[in-house]
């Protein structure tokens, strides 16, 4: 294993119950997938659902797809699956009934995660990936990506898939993805070939099944990661179990021969995740403060409408002035925050506030920089311009879940608000308490468990207010710290 840095490598863990594949650029890691075989991800596998309930005022059902929860379907993904005109639906939105009904059988594929108490998300429009292209068998027309900028190849792309379309009798719709920028017309034909044969067999197979089964599941963690994350960029591709990798070389031998020279065995003892710190960028990657080289700092707030940024100047105070300085801290924050959503895997509607500046040329700078900072993400992102409040609008293409959804749970202390009351404020619930007691029951004394911060305050800056508790009750008050209780846990016990 050569030690020198690699412009573009990918590291794979692997575990008798999880994988993990990062992506690395120039020594710093770039994105991280995680699939545990307990949790395994459902996206773009294909069902024989059963619709259950038609929501006409959401223009929407429900799907029987036989996991514990329905999953969702919009009319929008539903036109194709009964060859309706999309231009009617548009016009009579109020007629999803004429399209589904309870108890009919469709074939649709996953393209969100259940997330939270959420089903999946579905469609009607089955694509099948694969290295170089799209298969999109309810549509028509060829799609080149609109990451390959340069215009003869992508004319080069459209006359080669005309040609390969047409000698294969092909009436499908086909999307030429990114990594197909400089393929050979035999690799395109490999593809398509292959892309098929899968859905000859999808299709052949729905006309018997019944409802609720699964048609097809997408490939593993270990070809999907060389199928959406390995480019003709990737110098190496490092994995750490011997039996896994013979089985990558062997598919890539197949599909992918241009990958199979950089396959390389990783045999050291010390965890293959601790290369490039990856085991530490993940653990900053669920927190929500991320500190910058200047003294500034980025927060990042998931919740379940959207994720907010915020952009502060924290301990850079700047060598020039108010302008200069803040300028300075947005440009170095909207440098990492595409990182940091690949990192993440935050997708949806993304809110970014950056520090107001007063110039408009710095504003549309920032913008720019942020929008080079999301190029090479392989989910989509659109980034608007500096609203009038400031603020910067941007979506990511959200599908799988969050890297904070896979590696965390809700805080069962704080039940997920993540805070908790202050001793001040328990304080004050415990006078009400008292209140609410006084004169029910007949008692000597009053007996306070509570956490040792909210004793602390009770004898110290409480210790009047308790005093006057103690005289009108008639009753001495007892103090005991419970070190198991967390701080917004007390219990009033009259004895």
């Amino acid at each position: 294993m050569t030690d020198r840095l690699l412009k573009e490598e990918i590291l794979i863990n692997v575990d008798p119950r999880e994988v993990r594949a990062a992506l690395i650029e120039d020594g710093v890691v770039q994105e991280v997938s995680i699939e545990r075989y307990a949790h395994s991800s459902l996206i773009n596998n294909i069902y024989k659902g059963k619709v259950s309930r038609v929501l006409p005022g959401m223009q929407a059902c429900f799907v029987d797809i036989g996991l514990d929860r329905t999953a969702f379907l919009h009319v929008d993904e539903i036109l194709h699956v009964n060859g309706k005109n999309k231009k009617n639906i548009e016009e009579n939105p109020e007629d999803i009934r004429e399209f589904v009904t309870e108890g009919q059988e469709i074939v649709v594929q996953v393209v969100k995660d259940p997330i939270g108490d959420k089903g999946a998300r579905l469609t009607g429009y089955v694509a099948l990936p694969s290295r170089f292209l799209v298969l999109l068998p309810m549509e028509l027309g060829i799609r080149i990506s609109a990451k390959i900028k340069d215009e003869a190849e992508r004319r080069r792309l459209r006359n080669e898939l005309d040609r390969l379309a047409e000698k294969a009798s092909i009436d499908y719709g086909i999307i030429v993805r990114t990594a197909a920028e400089g393929a050979n017309v035999d690799a395109l034909h490999t593809d398509l070939q292959f892309l098929q044969n899968i859905w000859a067999a999808i299709d052949e197979a729905s006309v018997e099944a019944t409802a609720r089964t699964l048609l097809h599941e997408d490939v593993p963690l270990l070809v999907r990661m060389l199928r959406d994350m390995a480019t003709d960029q990737v110098e190496r591709i490092l994995i750490d179990s011997e039996e896994d990798l013979l089985r990558l070389q062997e598919f890539a031998e197949v599909f992918l021969p241009d990958l199979a020279p950089v396959f390389e065995l990783y045999e050291h003892h010390q965890p293959i995740f601790d290369l490039h710190n990856i085991e530490d960028e993940l653990k900053k990657a669920l927190e929500k403060d991320i500190a910058l080289k200047s003294g500034g700092h980025v927060i990042i707030e998931q919740t379940e409408a959207m994720t907010t940024i915020d952009v502060n100047t924290g301990k850079y105070v700047g060598r020039q002035n108010l302008e200069q300085t803040v300028y300075q801290t947005n440009l170095e924050a909207a440098a990492i925050i595409g990182r940091q959503l690949r990192l993440r895997n935050l997708g949806g509607i993304i809110v970014i506030d950056f520090i107001d500046m007063d110039k408009p040329a710095h504003r549309d700078h920032i913008v720019e920089v942020l929008r080079k900072s999301v190029l090479k993400d392989h989910a989509h992102c659109r980034v608007t311009p500096i609203s009038e409040l400031g603020l910067v609008e941007m979506t990511r293409k959200r599908t799988r879940v969050s890297l904070q959804h896979v590696l965390c749970d809700d805080c069962e202390q704080c039940e997920g608000r993540g805070f908790i009351s202050n001793a001040e404020t328990v304080c004050f619930d415990i006078f009400r308490e008292l209140l609410r007691q006084y004169g029910q029951f007949k008692f000597k004394e009053v007996l306070v468990l509570a956490h040792q911060d909210v004793v602390d305050l009770l004898l110290d800056e409480q210790a009047m207010h308790l005093t006057e508790w103690e005289g009108r009750l008639g009753k001495p008050i007892r103090l005991q710290p419970e070190s198991l209780y967390l701080r917004d846990q007390f219990d009033v016990v009259l004895i």
